[in-house]
């Protein structure tokens, strides 16, 4: 690589480097680990970085090795990780100022609940706003994986958020009118 391509690339890295550990922590549920896993893929992009930086989407491309090393770790881990002890249930007080980093911390705590490739679905579909096509093509995965991932994800999301509400709140499947 020539001393242009690697100005080029130290330049994207500092330009993208928390957008993309950002995207690593909503993976992996910890800041070290997403570090580790942005620097791992930064080192495969590095190695092709002249015909990525070519083609114009180094952080897509980037992004895209972000999502499959973290799908890679996690198939190698197989086991279910301690991410810590969030609350069971976030406070949803409105007049707690603290209520929307609670609900954060609860949201953050279930995506981490779904399984690597679904979590990757979730976050390139609503944290970097990808349609399901740019999705598909992010993770090599068909449109339909990712509208049936998206689907059973947010499904997923949706029943551990009512599961671990208050006593009392309706679950999905419970009707008051007995319909």
């Amino acid at each position: 690589m020539d001393r242009d391509d690697e100005a080029a690339f130290a330049e994207f890295v500092m330009r993208e480097w928390s957008r993309l550990v950002r995207v690593g922590f909503l993976l992996t549920g910890d800041v070290g680990r997403a570090e580790d896993l942005v620097q791992q893929a930064l080192v495969k992009v590095h190695r092709h970085w002249p015909r990525v930086h070519r083609d114009g989407s180094p952080y897509a491309y980037t992004r895209a090795a972000v999502a499959n090393e973290s799908t890679s770790w996690w198939r190698r881990k197989r086991v279910a990780e301690n991410l810590g002890e969030l609350p069971a249930s976030a406070d949803r007080s409105t007049t707690d100022a603290y209520a929307g980093v609670d609900n954060r911390d609860e949201l953050v705590r279930v995506l981490h609940g779904l399984p690597p490739r679904m979590r990757a679905v979730i976050v390139l579909r609503f944290y970097d706003d990808l349609s399901e096509a740019e999705t598909a093509h992010a993770l090599g995965i068909s449109v339909g994986s990712v509208k049936s991932q998206t689907s059973r994800g947010l499904d997923r999301m949706r029943d551990a958020i009512t599961d671990a509400s208050e006593p009392g709140h309706l679950t999905p499947t419970t009707s008051t009118n007995g319909a």
